[in-house]
């Protein structure tokens, strides 16, 4: 079960039913994130303009003015 980037605690999430781009909200803390990957599971606080895909060291998202 994954659980909050923020608090730990654990995440009411069906991982088989999740798509990219969905907001979470954890219960606990109130946080809010976005599913930026499904495999593996991977979340951005939502309040971010985007995240770094560390993958390809690029950001993504939208772009600070």
């Amino acid at each position: 079960m994954p659980v909050c980037p923020e608090c730990e605690s654990p995440l009411d999430l069906d991982e088989d039913t999740i798509d990219e781009g969905e907001v979470v909200i954890c219960d606990d803390c109130g946080t809010q994130f976005e599913v930026v990957s499904v495999d593996p599971l991977e979340l951005a606080p939502k309040e971010e303009p985007g995240y770094i895909d560390e993958d390809n060291d690029t950001f993504v998202g939208e772009e600070e003015e």
